[in-house]
């Protein structure tokens, strides 16, 4: 079995930036209430470019700083809640865009926990010998799905991309475990983009695509009970235990989560790194966001231990442990 390994990290967020100051002129909130219930003080809008545009963007950079030419790809997944069409897939806009015209492309649908449930995908084309050389992006323009008068969902979201190059590894940087689970039964609890099948044959029948709808409770309480145990059976198979992770690289959904999965796996909050208050909530795109500037910023060092861990629609949860 090949190992794994990542090669590069990127990413892309749109220039407009929507601070909670704007938001409290278009509704009755302010930055107090978002700042002290999310940690968000501001987010990206793309006001322009569609999920493939910004996926785009980061493949470009990844192809660049690596020096791979995009014919070498042989895969390119990439993991959204806001796709460009129901058909193209998102992917496969990409795949045209760089032409990687040797890679085959698809997209995997796992809202929050999407980039944990396609960097798996990725690894078991690699491990299986089927790629050598693959892309996985998490990208999302949530803001098409946000309904801008509702001050419960309106104010946690945003617009950005990330990715990685993963590659087989014959050094000790390799995939060292992974965890999925899906919570089919509490699917209702978080959506976005629901649509209907027809009313009535005949006439005019209008279709209607839903904007967010979200029970914050319930989400919050199965973020902080199945994240933690995520991340302890992600270990437990890795052979190692919570402690020996160096960096959580977390799903940006809001930092107090975060914060109470540091206190129930009884580790410093300094090995959570957060960046919600720049970005909110990206879905997909979070944990490759916040890859890639702590990659950037030197915090994240080769052989060190990091576990990448999603959460969200589905109910999902998903997490990686990878020696970096």
């Amino acid at each position: 079995m090949e190992k794994v390994k990542i090669i590069q990290t990127a990413h892309y967020v749109p220039e407009m930036v929507v601070t909670n100051d704007d938001l409290s002129s278009m509704m009755a909130t302010s930055d107090e209430w978002i700042s002290k219930r999310t940690g968000i003080k501001r987010r990206h809008i793309s006001l322009s470019a569609n999920t493939s545009d910004l996926c785009t963007k980061v493949a470009q950079e990844l192809l660049y700083v690596s020096g791979w030419q995009a014919s070498e790809l042989d895969l390119i997944i990439v993991a959204t809640m806001s796709p460009d069409a129901y058909t193209p897939a998102t992917a496969a806009i990409v795949q045209g865009n760089i032409n990687a015209a040797n890679a085959f492309a698809f997209d995997l649908g796992a809202a929050c926990s999407g980039f944990a449930y396609a960097f798996d995908v990725a690894s078991q084309f690699i491990t299986s010998g089927r790629a050598q050389k693959v892309m996985v992006l998490g990208g999302e323009v949530l803001s098409k799905l946000v309904d801008w008068e509702d001050r419960k969902t309106a104010v946690l979201f945003g617009d950005g991309a990330g990715g990685v190059l993963l590659t087989p590894s014959t050094d000790q940087a390799a995939v060292l475990a992974s965890d999925l689970r899906t919570f089919g039964q509490e699917a209702a609890k978080l959506s976005a983009g629901v649509n209907p099948p027809l009313a009535a044959w005949g006439g005019v029948n209008p279709r209607t695509i839903s904007a967010f709808a979200m029970d914050g409770h319930a989400v919050y309480n199965f973020a902080t009970r199945e994240v933690p145990a995520s991340l302890r059976r992600a270990c437990h198979q890795a052979g190692i235990t919570v402690d020996k992770v160096d960096h959580f690289i977390l799903h940006q959904a809001n930092e107090r989560i975060i914060k109470v999965i540091a206190k129930r796996l009884q580790l410093p909050r300094e090995r959570f790194a957060v960046n919600i208050s720049e970005y909110g909530n990206t879905s997909a795109a979070s944990e490759p966001i916040l890859l890639d500037e702590l990659v950037k910023q030197k915090q994240i060092k080769r052989g060190q231990i990091i576990a990448l861990s999603g959460f969200g629609g589905g109910l999902t949860v998903g997490t990686q442990i990878i020696r970096y």
